[in-house]
């Protein structure tokens, strides 16, 4: 059997890098429709902008708030074959400031799920391990909802639409028991929490992911957004790691050369969640860092960690990502460790 079903990570995740303009512009270079945007603003501070194909390329959720999403006819303003458009709202396209937008790939159009016991609308890309799931709540405890992928997703990113005062709940590779749950909150800086009524009693499976009453992610009328992740050998990771509090700090491996990396420590407060990527640093060691949890410009300051041709290794004894705590990520391929034709990768 083949190492691995995708060579080029690019095919399926993307990260680009663009420059406001002030007025209107289209950003190319994505390599695919993505139905998933993420765009940040590197040079200032401003919010994070998550658009996505199921909700409607004009509805904003940010995720370092717990705002109910908004409708914005001038910030993301189309999915294109290679990228997307922007509008003049300064969010997305201030005047020579510069941007990151980080891209995925769904199935460029949606299909109703009746997997769960809540119907779900859902753009799902199996190859990848990557879905966007739509539902109504009915806020009755211990429900599921289907997400398409035909396997069990290790990250979900769930948010309330209709609503703001609900937290971005993060179901991980550590929420493993439905009694210990160890959710995060990608809006907060909280550490790991048992807070039983997110999951309820369903743990994700290979069809669903369960919902607890919580108002992040099960009230009576309210619409929901969530973004599953499964693990695809040689294209995306997510786990845990303990950290050494060194800077020839510890080393996970992925199976593949990282081009994005978001990590969180799980057990500690106070911490911010972490994004690295291929594209904001070309180079070993990776300084540049966005937070999703904060609206703070990207900082350079102190090195981070190195992208290698089998995963990344922790460069820094900084408390965000390498102290003596455990830690959760997730992460992209630029390329797997080893091509379906058996070619090893190097690193860079």
């Amino acid at each position: 059997m083949a190492y691995t079903t995708i060579n080029k990570g690019s095919s399926y995740f993307n990260t680009v890098l663009y420059t406001g303009n002030g007025a209107t512009q289209s950003v190319t270079g994505v390599g695919f429709q993505p139905d998933f945007v993420w765009i940040k603003g590197r040079s200032f501070a401003d919010h994070h902008t998550l658009n996505d194909a199921v909700r409607g390329v004009n509805k904003q959720l940010y995720s370092n708030l717990d705002y109910a999403e908004g409708t914005a006819t001038d910030c993301l303003t189309a999915f294109n074959a290679d990228g997307f458009s922007v509008g003049l709202n300064v969010i997305v396209n201030q005047s020579a400031s510069t941007f990151v937008a980080w891209n995925w790939l769904g199935a460029n159009t949606t299909v109703s799920n009746t997997s769960g016991t809540l119907t779900s609308t859902v753009s799902a890309n199996p190859t990848a391990g990557f879905s966007i799931v739509g539902y109504t709540g009915d806020g009755v405890n211990n429900r599921t909802v289907g997400h398409g992928l035909g396997a069990t997703p290790k990250f979900i990113i769930i948010k309330n639409r209709s609503a703001g005062t609900a937290f971005w709940s993060v179901i991980n590779s550590r929420s493993t028991s439905t009694s210990d749950t160890n959710i995060l909150y990608l809006n907060r800086t909280d550490a790991e929490s048992d807070d039983t009524n997110i999951m309820g009693t369903n743990l994700p499976n290979s069809t669903t992911f369960g919902i607890g009453d919580y108002n992040g992610v099960n009230v009576n009328a309210q619409n929901f957004i969530a973004y599953c992740f499964a693990p695809i050998k040689g294209y995306s990771a997510m786990g845990q790691y303990t950290g050494n509090g060194s800077a020839d700090g510890t080393f996970v491996y992925t199976g593949f050369k990282p081009a994005f990396v978001m990590l969180k420590v799980a057990n500690l407060a106070s911490e911010f969640w972490v994004i690295l990527d291929n594209k904001r640093n070309t180079f070993n060691v990776l300084n540049a860092r966005l937070f999703p949890n904060a609206n703070n410009a990207e900082i350079t300051a102190n090195n981070m960690i190195d992208f290698l041709s089998n995963g990344f290794k922790l460069r820094s004894a900084d408390s965000s990502v390498n102290t003596g705590y455990t830690y959760i990520y997730m992460a992209f391929a630029e390329n797997p460790f080893v091509t379906s034709g058996g070619i090893p990768v190097t690193a860079r």
